[in-house]
């Protein structure tokens, strides 16, 4: 399964566009992370990797505009901190 396979069967988490093949990793990793369910998350994971799904977020949330809700955000840094050692 490709990242695009996995947000065409998931466009809930991207209501904004229908272009779903031109969506970057960077948009479905922000999206997933910030109102997909567990079981969004681990896929995605399953897809990208741990490391790299942590390289993405680490550096979208280090940004001086970040997207992330507050919750995901700290949620997430504790998350890959221990699970992707980053």
């Amino acid at each position: 399964m490709t990242i695009q396979d996995f947000i065409i069967k998931r466009p809930h988490l991207i209501w904004y566009t229908k272009n779903y093949k031109g969506l970057s990793p960077e948009a479905v990793v922000e999206a997933t992370l910030n109102y997909g369910d567990w079981d969004d998350v681990q896929k995605l994971i399953a897809i990208l990797g741990m490391k790299k799904t942590a390289k993405i977020f680490y550096k979208q949330a280090q940004q001086k505009r970040c997207n992330y809700h507050e919750k995901s955000t700290h949620y997430f840094s504790l998350y890959f901190k221990r699970r992707a050692h980053a």
